[in-house]
């Protein structure tokens, strides 16, 4: 009987429905893991057809095709144990399956028992969560598999699964592999980033692995998979109660593997000491799959490049590495030809620049040059300046524009190598004001016309640099944040115009904070980029009225500090109005009197009930957090509604 044996994790980098590439990526994992020595792989939850399917999930050639991936896989797993999650079709309804592949054979398949159906995750609408107990038999061809709520005998080796959502639960399914004894618990996930998310990660795996006394091996997605989600990886191991690897995470890489040697004899020691773990009374024997392979007991480890114990990562690092593979992976797996920035010179189209040159350089330092122009092989480099090849910047001047913001947006093109234009549109902009004013039969006014003299400005913008896009066949990329898009501060079809809103998933508050860190600090590989004091040094402006007007966002709006707050109460947290007030006035009434405060919760809540038809206009954005305003994917709020009229009428009168 096998006692002490190399197991592996995989994050892999796949696209929906690209199944070619997909196979050749898991092959190529298989592979690179079997000659480290590895004998149990653990593959990604729907890695053979990715994880963001979205509709298709529920179309049968998807699942003939999944299957048929399947069988270009198997023979790969020879000398192997191989778990490789697919969707599945079984009499007439569609599961979330993993089949574990074992000396070049199907073992069996398990299916989710828990489905994710809140935020991002929509599972419910294509999938059926598996009963516990369950076993039947899938055909596939000629062969029949058992498939349910299995596990699996393998040379003594008992193996169990959680997948996914599983292992968020209360009523995880490892306490019932632990009641039958199972000696390693596989979790093939596909769980998105959000700031902080690793280290609930990991306590899950220690915590497992402490208590069903086993091995407990997670592997995770990697990398902008289907537009809005960014995989980070974020591999573990832990054998009991002690996390023994963690892999790299935001790797620009193909696949990662993470590998750690497993004490069987030892988990079984823990075993025996706990008064829960009853294998007589634990389930149907039916349920346990039984096989002999060749697969020996492992006298050697190697352990794999990615294998370490990663350290945790600030937030301002987080943000700074999850949005370059973001941008990485989209722009490839879109086929543009790099980004498009109209540079303002201010935070948010300054942030979104440097994000780019972050991009770069962190792909080219962990890939190498070679690998970096091969994964952008369609690409023709003209020379070394990866990022004047891939980021062009244009400043759009009006007569409403100052130095201040020209200067700082010559220096960070400059500092960060993009290439650079500037552009006086202020013809363009007194063109339509006159044609509108010949239209009304009169002229328009600041007084009178406030918005839409700001608002033409933005929205001249938008026509010369989607040009500019068109003729580099590039990605515009908008330049928006989290809380303007709270409170509808942003023109539509001009500061929003874009194909990807890489920061609309960040506040205001964090971001001004961010570009500090960056300009002083940075991470290895990650700046710091000095030029950013000419940003960093500006009160944040639109610049769209006169200059003697001194306009500022914190002015039209209130400070962003405290718009981040009321945000986070009333969007995240759903407190109504007077409740939100209320909170607001414990945390802030030293820094601003209640009134003042009473009139920018009211602000914010009329704001945020006008402007949904703008957050439903939006860009695609990258998932942060769990105050993500998306109304795709997380929050959705009706875009015609009494806009909390009530509610504030109470509010004015305390």
């Amino acid at each position: 009987m096998i006692n002490r044996i190399n197991v592996g994790a995989v994050s892999v980098n796949q696209t929906p429905l690209d199944w070619q590439g997909n196979r050749d990526r898991i092959i190529a994992s298989i592979t690179e893991a079997k000659a480290a020595g590895i004998s149990i792989i653990c593959l990604p939850e729907l890695c053979v057809t990715g994880y963001g399917c979205e509709d298709m999930f529920l179309a049968p050639e998807v699942g003939e095709r999944a299957l048929q991936t399947l069988g270009e896989i198997l023979p790969h797993s020879k000398n192997a144990i191989v778990a490789v999650g697919l969707p599945v079709w079984f009499q007439s309804s569609v599961f979330n399956g993993v089949f574990l592949l074992v000396d070049g054979k199907i073992a069996g398949c398990v299916c989710k028992k828990n489905l994710a159906g809140d935020g991002l995750h929509y599972e419910t609408r294509w999938f059926k969560p598996w009963p516990v107990g369950i076993v039947d038999y899938l055909h596939t061809g000629s062969e029949k598999v058992p498939i349910g709520d299995l596990i699996f005998e393998i040379d003594g080796v008992r193996i169990g699964f959680e997948i996914c959502e599983d292992a968020w639960v209360a009523e995880r399914p490892g306490v019932r592999l632990a009641r039958r004894g199972v000696d390693i618990i596989l979790n093939p996930s596909a769980s998105h980033f959000a700031f902080g998310k690793q280290q609930i990660r990991e306590r899950f795996v220690l915590e497992g692995s402490r208590a069903f006394a086993c091995a407990y091996v997670y592997a995770n997605l990697l990398g902008n998979e289907s537009g809005r989600i960014i995989f980070d990886g974020g591999t573990a191991i832990a054998s009991g109660g002690n996390l023994v690897a963690t892999g790299n995470r935001f790797s620009f890489k193909d696949f990662l593997i993470t590998s750690a040697p497993i004490d069987i004899n030892l988990s079984r020691m823990h075993q025996a000491k706990q008064a829960s773990h009853d294998p007589i009374l634990a389930g149907n024997p039916d349920s346990t799959v039984r096989l002999r392979t060749e697969i020996h007991e492992t006298k050697k480890f190697i352990p794999c490049p990615a294998t370490q114990r990663d350290k945790v990562l600030s937030k301002e690092e987080e943000f700074a590495r999850a949005e370059a593979l973001g941008l990485f992976d989209y722009m490839r797996k879109s086929w543009s030809r790099g980004f498009v920035v109209s540079l303002s010179g201010g935070a948010d189209s300054g942030a979104v620049a440097c994000l780019v040159k972050i991009m770069v350089d962190l792909a080219c330092g962990e890939l190498g040059r070679s690998e970096f122009r091969k994964k952008l092989g369609y690409i023709d480099f003209p020379g070394k300046n990866y990022t004047e090849a891939l980021l062009t910047c244009v400043y759009q001047a009006t007569r409403n524009s100052g130095e201040v913001t020209r200067n700082a947006a010559a220096q960070i093109a400059k500092e960060i190598g993009a290439q650079y234009q500037e552009w006086d549109i202020d013809p363009l902009v007194e063109g339509y004001r006159k044609t509108v004013e010949k239209g009304i039969g009169r002229e328009l006014g600041w007084e009178t016309d406030d918005i839409t003299l700001q608002n033409i400005q933005a929205r001249v913008r938008s026509p010369g640099i989607w040009m500019i896009a068109n003729i580099n066949n590039a990605l515009l990329l908008a330049t928006s944040n989290r809380s303007e898009a709270a409170v509808g501060y942003a023109t539509m079809d001009g500061d929003t115009s874009g194909g990807l809103s890489p920061i609309c998933g960040i506040d205001k508050a964090f971001l001004r904070n961010w570009l500090v860190w960056l300009e002083k600090e940075g991470a290895p590989d990650i700046g710091p980029f000095p030029a950013l004091s000419a940003i960093n040094a500006q009160a944040p402006t639109a610049e769209l009225r006169p200059g003697d007007q001194n306009q500022t966002d914190e002015g039209d709006l209130m400070p962003y500090p405290l718009l981040d707050a009321i945000e986070k109460l009333a969007i995240r947290d759903k407190k109504l109005p007077v409740e939100v007030y209320q909170l607001i006035c414990e945390t802030w009434s030293e820094t601003w009197a209640p009134d003042q405060l009473k009139q920018w919760t009211i602000r914010f809540f009329k704001l945020w009930t006008r402007n949904q038809w703008k957050r439903e206009r939006y860009a695609p954005s990258f998932h942060l957090d769990d105050e993500n305003l998306d109304p795709k994917t997380w929050c959705r709020f009706p875009i015609l509604s009494s806009g909390f009229s009530a509610e504030l009428e109470e509010l004015e009168k305390l």
